[in-house]
């Protein structure tokens, strides 16, 4: 079957939590803590858990920072990789107020892929998907971050049409370490479907 990006629902909910019990983290800075939190408001609400995976206004509550600082939520929308299986996940995320994030946000696409999917380009497939949704939310860019020596992840970013902007630390609040950030204009891109 072929990769899709799929709404989280009931449904599918099993496969993602035997994903997070199998050791994976939707969340590659905060890993097993990200994971634990998900399993713990799966168990006390699963209903109001996937009721967050549209949350275009911000309202789903704050978001817990590596460094265990809360700031507030942006609007956004996660999708799960799905191929018959659960594959991982792809968040999109944006400003209200323009295409500028907070500097609490490292950048406005963040995915990760099960360990026992990666390898098949679901990555790459699944950033070229969430591409026409960033764009229908008007945003003319998305960036995206990642550390300087996850090869990989650059790689799904350039496949898209990401350029390189430059080297920075990360703040403190994301552990400080050595990142590259990536830009994806959208505005001239043309989109192949979804």
């Amino acid at each position: 079957m072929r990769l899709r990006l799929v709404t989280p629902d009931k449904d599918r909910l099993p496969a993602f939590v035997d994903a997070l019990e199998r050791g994976w983290s939707p969340d590659n800075l905060r890993g097993e803590a990200a994971a634990r939190e998900a399993l713990a408001r799966i168990a006390e609400d699963a209903d109001a858990f996937l009721a967050h995976a549209d949350d275009p206004e911000g309202r789903a509550g704050n978001v817990t920072l590596p460094d265990g600082a809360t700031v507030p939520r942006l609007p956004g929308l996660y999708r799960w990789l799905w191929d018959g299986e659960f594959c991982g996940l792809i968040g999109l995320r944006w400003n209200n107020d323009g295409p500028q994030l907070p500097a609490y946000v490292l950048g406005h696409v963040g995915y990760s892929v099960v360990p026992w999917k990666r390898g098949r380009g679901y990555a790459t497939r699944a950033l070229a998907m969430i591409l026409p949704m960033a764009r229908a939310r008007g945003l003319p860019y998305i960036e995206l971050t990642t550390d300087e020596d996850n090869i990989a992840s650059q790689k799904v970013i350039v496949a898209n049409g990401g350029r390189l902007l430059g080297a920075f630390p990360k703040p403190q609040s994301h552990r400080g370490a050595p990142s590259l950030k990536f830009r994806i204009d959208l505005d001239s891109r043309a989109f192949n479907g979804q």
